[in-house]
């Protein structure tokens, strides 16, 4: 079995589009380059398109993940050692050769602007994971930091109805319980938290509830670990055996075959020591090694993530 790591959220597009600094081999100052996932192992790394809300430029727009997914092609596949993942096909060739395999996954539907048609152009650009949202309201459903703690609107249903059409997994990372609860209501279909941690760990709204762990991990969905100290604990300095904790009490609930990692690298400020940017992961998979064996890093470092893009990604039409 290949054993390269799978990684099921960054942030790096976003850095590259909004800081001008677009060249995927140079920056040192980013967490995901080249030469960092190279050293890092990481085999295949999920790349969210994420458009910020702005008091300056307005309410997301479709355009600007149009510009996002352009910069993807011209800059980063560009590099002959990338790949492109968009079906079951193309990760059965990516697992049969050496290249370091991408997928794209929408982060919040804000800039969809509540037009199911922009859904399916970027499906057909190659979108695979739509996170419903981010933190706060948008035109489907509330986020974590809502207030309101609101469930969806008739067109986030629709939204909803669409993407289990087309093969689209939902990324419940940013949903408010309510809606969480709402969601698996809605569909059948497995689904994933791409970066989250154990809220019974440490509270925090981003966090799952022990129960929606235990959701997910009955729906065959997939949780990935995420880097952000302030999801891990609450301490100035926090460490690699702090997160760990976190993945303790989710195999504690059984979820040993459902963990994966979701870095959330370049969407974050402060790092996890030891663990700050893509070439560290190591660090991490040694800890792990060491408390739990090979085997169980082998899983959740690579074959929890791959059994479940083995499984959900649509098949290309031959």
């Amino acid at each position: 079995m290949n054993s390269r790591l799978i990684d099921f959220h960054c942030d790096v597009l976003y850095k590259m589009l909004y800081t001008g600094e677009v060249d995927f081999v140079q920056h040192d100052t980013r967490d995901v380059t080249l030469p960092k996932l190279r050293e890092g192992g990481v085999g295949l790394q999920v790349l969210a398109l994420f458009v910020e809300p702005s008091l300056v430029t307005g309410p997301p727009r479709f355009s600007q993940l149009v510009r996002m997914i352009d910069l993807y092609h011209e800059e980063m596949l560009k590099h002959p050692e990338l790949q492109a993942i968009r079906w079951k096909q193309d990760l059965e060739e990516w697992q049969q050769a050496s290249k370091i395999g991408t997928i794209l996954s929408l982060e919040g539907v804000d800039a969809l602007e509540g037009d199911l048609v922009y859904l399916r152009t970027l499906y057909h650009l190659g979108v695979r994971f739509v996170g419903l949202t981010w933190n706060h309201s948008n035109w489907a459903v509330d986020g974590t930091l809502e207030p309101r703690q609101g469930g969806f609107t008739e067109t986030g249903k629709q939204l909803i109805e669409e993407c289990e059409r087309l093969g689209i997994t939902l990324d419940v990372s940013h949903l408010n319980e309510k809606a969480f609860w709402e969601l698996l209501e809605l569909t059948d279909r497995p689904i994933i938290a791409s970066h989250s941690n154990a809220a019974s760990v440490f509270k925090h709204p981003r966090n799952l509830t022990d129960d929606q762990i235990k959701a997910i991990i009955d729906r065959n969905g997939r949780i990935g670990i995420t880097y952000v100290p302030y999801f891990v604990a609450d301490k100035e300095e926090v460490t690699i055996e702090d997160l760990v904790k976190h993945i303790d009490h989710i195999v504690e609930l059984g979820g040993s075959k459902n963990l994966m990692l979701g870095s959330d690298f370049d969407g974050i400020d402060k790092k996890i020591k030891g663990l700050e940017h893509a070439g560290q992961h190591p660090a991490l998979l040694e800890a792990l090694e060491k408390q739990y064996g090979q085997a169980f890093v082998q899983d959740i470092a690579h074959t929890n993530a791959y059994r479940f893009l083995k499984e959900n990604l649509p098949s290309r039409a031959e």
